[in-house]
């Protein structure tokens, strides 16, 4: 919608502190986290962890990237939702409804934002102070203190860094000669300049670079993957159970075969029951000649 900060300023601040801890800017609670990581990546012996420590500094550029970008985006710029499809855009020789129609957000907004009710903004206020404080309050007991005794094993990695620590305060100071605080910076400038100060460029950077953003917003094509392999696979081996194994056996041989064995056996046997005594007799006097038959062998025999 944009421009957003006067109107909802506690949203606002509290997403500011939020995107700030996302990013890993000290001294929010993110930067603790994520800085510890990094140097955990950076000094561990552990093949490919120069790797993991490259990837790890691209993933705070894009973090702040992404997350600034939502309160540039949101809060900042121009009032997109001020506009509509009939205001604002009078006396352009009749272009003023295309022109509407085509830029993000007119049409979709009428009247005035404001800031939410209290069972949005306490929670918000709620979920802001921690990311205020917590990195102070936790990072020595949690990382090099007794927390974690007896459930998680102690690397030399993680000796190395708790001979290094002297604090939360020392270790926001020491940020300042580190990488991941630059990285993050950068982030956020890109997201400044891109969303503020050239807000035209995004568009023609997606168009320039359209097959790289294909590639992006599909996932490197994980999800096609897994919707194909997993998910596709799962739903053509339950659509094969339920043909062949509910369909066919079950209902068409145990139930519906048993029934029609059945239905075969009494059509078959009510054939025998004429009504008719003389066939019935007939029937009686084969069955005494069978049984004497059977005796008079059975007694030869012997």
């Amino acid at each position: 919608m944009g421009g957003l900060r006067k109107y909802m300023p506690i949203t606002y601040l509290t997403v500011l502190i939020g995107a700030a801890a996302n990013a890993g800017l000290p001294p929010f609670a993110g930067f603790f986290s994520k800085d510890s990581i990094v140097e955990a990546a950076h000094l561990a012996a552990t093949p490919g962890h120069t790797f993991a420590w490259v990837l790890a500094l691209a993933a705070i550029f894009v973090s702040a990237l992404y997350s600034f970008r939502l309160v540039f985006f949101a809060f900042h710029g121009e009032e997109r939702f001020k506009a509509s499809h009939h205001g604002g855009h009078e006396g352009h020789g009749g272009h003023g409804e295309e022109q509407a129609a085509e830029e993000p957000g007119h049409g979709e907004f009428h009247g005035t934002p404001h800031e939410s009710p209290l069972v949005v903004t306490i929670p918000l206020i709620l979920l802001a102070i921690p990311s205020l404080i917590i990195g102070w309050i936790t990072i020595g007991p949690m990382l090099y203190g007794g927390w974690f005794d007896g459930s998680i094993p102690v690397s030399a990695t993680m000796e190395h860094m708790k001979e290094e620590f002297h604090g939360a305060w020392a270790m926001v100071l020491h940020a300042f000669t580190t990488l991941p605080l630059y990285f993050a910076l950068a982030g956020l400038a890109t997201a400044w300049f891109f969303y503020i100060l050239r807000p035209e460029l995004p568009a023609v950077v997606r168009r320039k670079l359209g097959f790289f953003v294909n590639i992006l917003e599909r996932k490197y094509g994980f999800d096609d993957f897994n919707d194909w392999f997993f998910a596709g696979g799962a739903r053509r081996l339950g659509t094969g159970l339920w043909a062949w194994g509910d369909k066919t056996i079950i209902d068409g041989i145990m139930v519906n075969g048993t029934a029609r064995l059945i239905g075969w056996f009494a059509g078959k046997a009510r054939l025998a029951q004429t009504g008719y005594i003389y066939h019935y007799a007939f029937g009686m006097i084969f069955g005494v000649a069978a049984l004497l038959s059977f005796f008079w062998l059975y007694l030869r025999k012997l």
